[in-house]
């Protein structure tokens, strides 16, 4: 335990050194570490360079492990390394294994960015604006800022790190799962539990202890036409066109109101109890927080819990965008000969992938064999990843809240 000087001590070392910290991520922002494309991947492996910098300053023990390589837009790449890093190892402890990512997901201005996302800025609220401010550079930054404080102030950290940062959380975590696999009885011997600093807040005043994060399945679907593009003035009406198909099947997919419309893909979602409703009506939340948050009062349900039940413990279907078509500023009449539709569900606990899967490559053919279309369509899973779901009354969630008291 910590006596409250030494905690003061520590308070003001971190208060005197916010503009620092806020520098640091400023810096990380900087790097465009996209893992999904191809030019970017010299800027992931960067962003691993700047993070083992920071491991070396602070003493922590790190390998950046070699996972092999892999092929994507039919380039032959070599994975991102994960880093693995270790911050003592006393034996009178617990070990806490943290887990986070240092890749981001793609960012352009014409996405709705405000500012230019790799210029980290803050606005007026003090909120800092930045690809990959919250998600993940600025939590896992957080870490290392919390050890560094704890140096500055000399005080003893409270329990043994373990570290693992890996680069390809964006693009399906590639190569994480064999490691882990290959590790469980070497490195991550001994955890006693796990720490993932990857999540929200439900507001901007009170912490949220994370106990279930819901999985994904993430899909490409693609379908050709035409040997070439075509002029729609020339050729409109006389060839099956690859967009309508695609907005026919797409518009298949869920409702407005946020139902899935793929059959039997509610089938194995977990029924709601009364002891897990009861949780609901005494979080802290309000749909004030929510429009703050996505910025328009465009929320499908009126009250706070139905708006929690669905942000968690129900799955979810989202379109994301289309390849092939014309998508710039302007005007073109063109006839895209192939278009690529991509969507993502979000599965909860009970729900398996692979059953997932066929239910949706199922339907999508279904669906397509209705149209009498002459074009082609391919269905690809890029990546799935299963839900999980712990207990808010393991010891673990109790020992952060007490380590200081």
């Amino acid at each position: 335990m910590v006596n409250e000087a030494s905690l003061e001590t520590f308070y003001k070392i971190v208060d005197q050194n916010q503009d620092d910290y806020v520098e640091r991520l400023r810096e990380a922002v900087a790097i465009p570490s996209i893992s999904s494309i191809v030019g970017h991947r010299d800027d992931v492996v960067r962003m691993s360079h700047w993070l083992t910098s920071l491991f070396e300053k602070l003493g922590i023990k790190y390998e950046a492990r070699d996972i092999g390589s892999h092929v994507m837009d039919n380039v032959d790449l070599k994975l991102p390394p994960i880093i693995l890093g270790t911050y003592g190892n006393d034996p009178n402890k617990k070990t806490i294994l943290v887990y986070g990512h240092y890749d981001v997901q793609p960012a352009l201005l014409e996405d709705g960015w405000s500012s230019k996302p790799f210029d980290m800025i803050e606005t007026s609220k003090g909120q800092l604006i930045g690809r990959g401010a919250s998600d993940d550079k600025g939590p896992i930054i957080g870490w290392l800022n919390a050890i560094e404080a704890h140096q500055n102030a000399e005080i003893d950290f409270p329990v043994n790190l373990k570290i693992c940062f890996e680069g390809m959380e964006e693009n399906g975590s590639e190569g994480l799962e064999e490691l882990i696999a290959n590790e469980a009885d070497k490195y991550f011997k001994g955890v006693d539990a796990v720490c993932i600093s990857d999540n929200y807040w439900l507001g901007v005043t009170k912490p949220c202890l994370t106990y279930g994060l819901r999985g994904i399945c993430a899909y490409k679907v693609t379908i050709c036409g035409p040997g070439k593009d075509l002029h729609s003035g020339v050729f409109g009406g006389t060839v099956h066109e690859p967009m309508t198909d695609l907005f026919h099947l797409f518009s298949k997919l869920v409702a407005p109101n946020g139902d899935i419309l793929i059959t039997g893909i509610n089938d194995d979602v977990a029924p709601l109890t009364d002891e897990e409703n009861k949780v609901y009506q005494s979080l802290e939340f309000s749909l004030n927080e929510l429009h703050s948050a996505i910025e328009s009062k465009t929320n499908i349900y009126d009250n706070e819990i139905e708006t929690l039940q669905h942000r968690w413990r129900y799955p979810s279907l989202t379109i994301h965008g289309i390849e092939g078509a014309f998508s710039s500023s302007g005007f073109k009449t063109v006839l895209p000969a192939k278009v690529i539709g991509k969507f993502s569900i979000r599965i909860v606990p009970n729900m398996d992938p692979k059953r997932v899967n066929e239910l949706v490559e199922k339907f999508l053919k279904d669906e397509f064999a209705k149209l009498g279309s002459k074009n082609t369509l391919s269905i690809e899973c890029l990546h799935s990843a299963k839900a999980w779901l712990s207990s808010p009354h393991h010891w673990n969630y109790g020992m952060f809240c007490f380590v200081y008291s």
